[in-house]
């Protein structure tokens, strides 16, 4: 069995271990919405250009009005996993406690940085025993969420002892009430935002810091003058400014996660967590499973990590649906 990597979507990687497998390939491994926001008019002059200040201002104040941050407390950058990576050059706590599991960079960074780093699946039980708290809400791969008002108390009393608490809120757009960007640019609190899941368009690079001002002003220096294309700071202004797309988004997504939890539990795997954009479950043999999968060309998530859980995304429509069905029942 091959070891699988630290992210979903190597699709090319598939197709080269299972080069006899049905196509078209299904990639269920992301967690990323299959439906993507289209744009109305797409200007190919925006890629010809380099991004203005104008450009980047109107993107962040959209996404400020969309997640309700004060848009000072907000710095765009070319995706939240580089940001992750960037964020022990700029804060040095002794002891950070992490959720577990978890979106595995998180624990990749922190363990490279000269900190103790205690993993637990109860991290706002350990604040008296840490400097930072890292918390994915709602959790991947499992969907856990934090509820706002038990985050803004672990806030305060890291606060209070000059800690942070970081949330990385890339699956926040799914549920907004569970957002804290409304407290973004207090201190001890770190908030990072994803573009691609919610909006599906991951390949577009667009993220976001929520902090406090010194934070956002030196992460803004060290990612330079231009550190969004001027393609995905229009066309994440234009999204994050349509409320009657993200509003049908959501119940899109809700009925199809319906469809997928009834397709999975008729083939006894069990349901242990997830969100509208993915799905994770519990199954023995789940190694078998993964690889009958993708033999049928249907790529899903394994994590060495989990050995008997599996996380899969939404299918694209009642095709997709079918096929995973159709894979599964081959597999019984």
């Amino acid at each position: 069995m091959p070891s699988e990597g630290p992210h979903g979507g190597a699709i090319d990687r598939m197709r080269r271990l299972f080069p006899a497998a049905q196509t078209p390939w299904i990639d269920l491994s992301t967690g990323i919405n299959p439906w993507p926001y289209r744009v109305a008019e797409t200007d190919p002059a925006m890629f010809d250009q380099l991004p203005t200040q104008s450009e980047y201002n109107a993107c962040r104040n959209a996404m400020a009005k969309a997640i309700g941050a004060p848009r000072d407390s907000i710095c765009l950058a070319p995706g939240s996993e580089l940001l992750i990576r960037l964020l022990p050059q700029f804060i040095s706590p002794k002891r950070v406690v992490i959720l577990t599991p978890t979106y595995g960079d998180h624990l990749d960074v922190w363990r490279k940085a000269p900190c103790r780093v205690i993993e637990t699946d109860t991290p706002l039980a350990q604040i008296d025993q840490s400097d930072a708290v890292i918390v994915c809400n709602p959790n991947n791969p499992n969907g856990q969420i934090f509820q706002p008002e038990r985050l803004r108390e672990a806030h305060a009393k890291l606060a209070e002892k000059s800690g942070w608490l970081i949330i990385d809120e890339a699956y926040a757009d799914l549920s907004p009430d569970l957002s804290l960007a409304r407290q973004g640019g207090e201190d001890g609190l770190i908030i990072l935002r994803s573009f691609g899941k919610f909006y599906g368009l991951a390949g577009l690079r667009l993220g976001a810091l929520v902090a406090p001002p010194w934070l956002l002003a030196r992460m803004t220096e060290q990612l330079g003058v231009w550190p969004v294309s001027s393609g995905a700071l229009k066309i994440g202004a234009e999204a994050y400014a349509d409320r009657a797309w993200q509003e049908s988004t959501r119940t899109t997504l809700k009925h199809m996660r319906r469809l997928l939890d009834e397709v999975l539990s008729a083939h006894k795997l069990e349901i242990v967590g997830g969100t509208d954009l993915f799905c994770l479950v519990c199954v023995e043999h789940a190694p078998e499973i993964w690889r009958g999968l993708a033999e049928a060309g249907i790529y899903v998530r394994r994590f060495d990590s989990l050995p008997e859980h599996l996380r899969i995304g939404l299918p694209k429509g009642e095709n997709q649906l079918a096929r995973l069905n159709e894979a599964l029942s081959l597999l019984a």
